[in-house]
């Protein structure tokens, strides 16, 4: 098995999902907490559109869903100040926008339909050394942003009334969330795939949530078990030739299931 550790691609691999793993449940806490878990897909799915125009016109996908990402998570803001009793329609409309957009743009995809693929459900072995530094950079973004907002993010996610009253600046904090998934989001695309980063975002909290009595140790277990899966995952998909964003999240699903079991046994 640890023959898997002397090809290059796996070595980027394991680096970039060990990243992904942290930064992905810091933020699906809150974004789980405010009941937003709907933002991930919407988000992902605009990412998709971008990856798709990053392939057409020649750029990296991942810088292209990152810049679609940004633009997804900024509408979902204007759209939930828009219909603010209905705030829950706001993912929809952009995650229909990106289901759209995606399909039209893909139709002028000449060549590297297979790379297409890659990013939908994750890929291992297309991952560059760019592609690696800059999960690396926008990973390191997101932790120091995540550290000197906790506090804030805390008070907001759990009531944002009083936060605002005790001077918060919570319109800053939420868009500086939503910027954090979107970039998330982007940096995933390669190992989880787009379709499943939401996945990953969600399901780790949810384990979490079972076994953690406060706001920190849901925090702390959440990283725990998306660092669990990941690394189990790529050593499964790579043993039985599977794919790896599928594999994550499967086990993922699976794990959360025997938590639930176990928690209604006692």
């Amino acid at each position: 098995m640890l023959d898997m550790f002397s090809y290059a691609f796996m070595q980027r691999a394991f680096i970039v999902a060990i990243v992904i793993a942290f930064i992905a449940p810091c933020i699906g806490v809150s974004i789980v907490l405010k009941r937003l878990s709907a933002i991930g897909d919407a988000t992902s799915h605009s990412a998709l559109a971008g990856i798709a125009l990053g392939l057409v016109i020649g750029i990296n996908p991942i810088l292209g869903g990152l810049l679609f990402s940004i633009l997804a998570v900024l509408s979902i803001e204007f759209f939930r100040k828009a219909f603010s009793k209905f705030s829950e329609i706001a993912a929809v409309i952009v995650m229909s926008t990106g289901i759209g957009l995606t399909a039209i743009i893909s139709g002028f995809i000449t060549s590297g339909s297979s790379n297409l693929n890659g990013f939908l459900f994750g890929s291992i072995v297309a991952i560059s050394n760019f592609e690696m530094c800059l999960t690396i950079v926008l990973g390191a973004i997101v932790v120091i942003v995540f550290t000197l907002l906790r506090h804030e993010l805390f008070f907001v996610t759990f009531d944002e009334e009083a936060a605002r009253l005790a001077g918060v600046k919570t319109k800053l904090v939420n868009t500086t969330l939503m910027i954090l998934t979107a970039i998330t989001v982007s940096v995933a695309s390669r190992v989880v795939g787009a379709l499943m980063i939401s996945s990953l975002m969600v399901i780790p909290v949810a384990c979490a949530m079972m076994i953690g009595k406060s706001y920190r140790l849901t925090v702390i277990w959440s990283i725990i078990f998306a660092q669990a899966f990941s690394i189990f995952g790529l050593i499964i998909s790579y043993l039985a030739d599977l794919r790896p964003g599928g594999t994550i999240v499967l086990l993922g699903v699976v794990t959360l299931i025997i938590l639930m079991a176990f928690n209604r046994d006692r």
